[in-house]
């Protein structure tokens, strides 16, 4: 029986956790709109402040999205479009973007999302 309990609770648990991403998910296509202008543009060349290739955010570790935009919002990144956008960002959009694109698949081939 104790391990029956321990099972369903561990189950609750898990289902709780895949309910929280999803939510996250979810509220996340809200916000991908400021993103996709620069970031969803397969073999994008920004030329502000200076010229580089943008990366696509798809498939990345939401981890690491999340230390990037916390980066850029502390100003240890330095990009003043990426500072502003992040600056308006509150810790849950942050999770919320991170766990968005971290579930989208890259075609890093054809340099698109899919």
């Amino acid at each position: 029986m104790k391990k029956l309990l321990t099972m369903v609770v561990l189950g609750a648990a898990a289902t709780a956790a895949h309910a929280q991403d999803k939510g996250s998910v979810d509220t996340a296509r809200d916000k991908v709109a400021m993103c996709i202008g620069c970031h969803g543009i397969p073999g994008y060349r920004a030329s502000f402040p200076e010229t580089y290739q943008v990366p696509l955010l798809g498939g990345q570790s939401a981890k690491y999205i999340e230390n990037a935009l916390k980066g850029y919002q502390k100003g240890d990144r330095k990009h003043p479009t990426m500072h502003a956008i992040a600056a308006s960002l509150t810790d849950k959009d942050i999770t919320a973007l991170a766990a968005y694109y971290s579930q989208q698949k890259s075609d890093t081939k054809n340099n698109t999302l899919k």
